[in-house]
């Protein structure tokens, strides 16, 4: 087939055959997300340090500060605790230009975008309070008897449960604040981070769980296994919605509803 006198390579005005364009070379694949670090390695070790640090505090000291200063101050002190370090968490972020909207990810431009991530949240409340149910059967810390069923939620919350009205409202409070700090410090920084450093999501999503549950010390070994795999099941919900909108939700519920139940319980003589 001849070429039409009108195609790319001819000049119909003077006849003549014009060179073929000169080939752009492309630009280089910019590099995957998951190896891009959010902040500085040395302000992540630092972080981690300080995670894990505060948790064998907490371990050694819980009950000794409760009978010291109160359950109130208590909370006071761990809602500072948190706010300190997302700041720190926050200041690695800004070495590295990387934005807190982009951490968090999601948006709500609409009611109904609002609406998905509440049912999701709750979706993933139940889900997930039936299979650490289930997990605290297999591994013997949960059982059918009243009683011990009961002593178990102590378990769960320990020396912190409150005890008068004002002491569960600002609990409440601080599953709020434990709902929004600690999922963008462990699922919106550590996961991403050392999924960065890994070049692996998943392994990142491993590692902090993990951290997550070492960072729990207060609640007992018993637990912080439980802890982690229910990170874990944080992490996956992010890995999935890429937001950490419904992940705040769920974790704030389900803080906010260990202390309630426990408070119930403590009232009605169960505890």
């Amino acid at each position: 087939m001849t070429d039409s006198p009108y195609s790319p390579g001819f000049n119909p005005d003077t006849g003549e055959t014009l060179p073929p364009p000169a080939v752009t070379p492309a630009a280089p694949a910019s590099a995957p997300a998951s190896t891009q670090l959010i902040a500085p390695l040395w302000h992540t070790i630092l972080i981690v340090l300080i995670i894990l640090g505060n948790s064998y505090l907490a371990y050694v000291r819980l009950s000794h500060n409760v009978q010291s200063r109160g359950r109130m101050l208590l909370y006071l002190e761990t809602m500072a605790w948190q706010l300190l370090l997302f700041g720190l968490v926050w200041f690695g972020l800004r070495l590295k230009k990387t934005k807190l909207r982009d951490i968090i990810g999601g948006s709500w431009n609409k009611a109904e975008d609002f609406l998905i991530d509440v049912a999701i949240a709750f979706g993933f409340w139940i889900a997930s309070l039936l299979v650490l149910t289930g997990l605290k059967f297999a591994f013997g810390l949960a059982s059918l008897d009243a009683k011990r069923s009961a002593e178990q939620v102590k378990q769960t919350i320990g020396a912190i449960t409150p005890h008068t009205a004002a002491e569960l409202g600002i609990f409440v409070l601080l599953a709020l604040c434990a709902g929004f700090f600690e999922e963008i410090i462990f699922r919106g920084y550590l996961q991403k981070q050392l999924g960065a450093i890994t070049r692996n999501a998943y392994a990142g999503l491993v590692i902090a769980a993990i951290i997550f549950g070492a960072g729990h010390g207060y609640q007992g070994k018993a637990l912080m296994a439980l802890i982690a795999i229910y990170g874990a099941m944080f992490g996956t919900l992010v890995l999935l919605r890429k937001s950490l909108r419904p992940g705040m939700m769920a974790h704030a519920w389900q803080d906010a509803f260990s202390g309630i139940a426990a408070y119930v319980l403590t009232k009605i003589g169960m505890m």
